[in-house]
């Protein structure tokens, strides 16, 4: 099983398959390296290189106050030091998104180029509330097969997902025990993201700046609560060299396996090569 120690102490998991282009994948908030499976068969030439954050899958869990972007991106960077890559291209879902910026404003001669699923320097107050919603939370449905049926009630931002896909989602978010779904992921990262309190958001837009002169790709899912048209708009007049795709029928976030995001995808790939 493949791991690396952080320089705190911390044993993480993660998964390197392919041969190329090294394509350092970095997960949404709550999730882990398998968030992209549905994308992993489709793309070519690529060293895929799927972290598991810490707190998250199989990684060690950690003291709450260490579940923070800034942390998460040097276990990123240590990642690479651990694979003797001194640069990678970075796929950021929503969270590492966030991730990647960072690392642009600090370490950009790590980096070839950067993809933002779903995420920008400016997050909706209304994707914000649904994930208080649920972040260190274990569902009332006692089986996998029930969160699925009702992600295919609740995500009403998403069309023509076979229900096969909203099972194969559930098994990504959670663990079925004996006594019901326990959470693939450390609890305490409730206390992480929300014990700011009422401090106000940061100005994420110089971090967004920061990737300029990266090969940049966003995609937004059309219907997404968490990037908003404007803010999508916004980006790409700021980086008018930008790859920019709204993936159709998708909420936050996209599964990237859609044709439209594979498409982007492999043409941002084309300008790193």
């Amino acid at each position: 099983m493949p791991r690396f120690t952080t320089s705190d102490g911390l044993s993480l998991f993660y998964r390197d398959e392919g041969e190329g282009l090294p394509l350092l994948c970095l997960a949404g908030l709550t999730r882990d390296g398998r968030d992209f499976d549905f994308m992993a068969p489709h793309l070519e030439g690529v060293r895929l290189i799927r972290l598991d954050y810490r707190g998250r899958g199989q990684s060690d869990r950690g003291p709450h106050e260490t579940y923070q972007v800034p942390v998460e991106g040097r276990d990123a960077i240590e990642l690479l030091d651990h694979l003797g890559l001194d640069k990678a291209a970075v796929l950021g879902t929503s969270r590492g998104g966030l991730i990647a910026m960072v690392l642009a404003a600090t370490v950009k001669d790590r980096l070839l180029g950067v993809a933002l699923n779903d995420i920008g320097p400016e997050i909706a107050e209304t994707g914000l509330e649904v994930v208080k919603g649920y972040l260190g939370r274990t569902p009332p449905q006692k089986t996998l097969a029930e969160v699925a049926k009702r992600r295919a009630e609740l995500m009403t931002g998403f069309v023509g997902v076979p229900e096969s896909r909203w099972l194969e989602e559930a098994e990504r978010l959670f663990v079925q025990t004996e006594d019901g779904l326990d959470l693939p992921y450390d609890a305490k990262l409730r206390e992480a993201v929300l014990g700011g309190g009422a401090q106000p958001a940061p100005d994420l837009w110089p971090y967004f700046d920061a990737l300029a002169g990266l090969p940049l790709c966003a995609l937004r899912g059309e219907n997404s609560d968490l990037l908003t048209p404007a803010c999508f708009a916004e980006m790409q007049k700021r980086r008018p060299d930008m790859i920019a795709v709204e993936v159709m029928g998708r909420g936050h976030i996209p599964f990237l396996d859609e044709p439209e995001a594979l498409a982007a995808l492999r043409k941002w790939l084309g300008m790193l090569k």
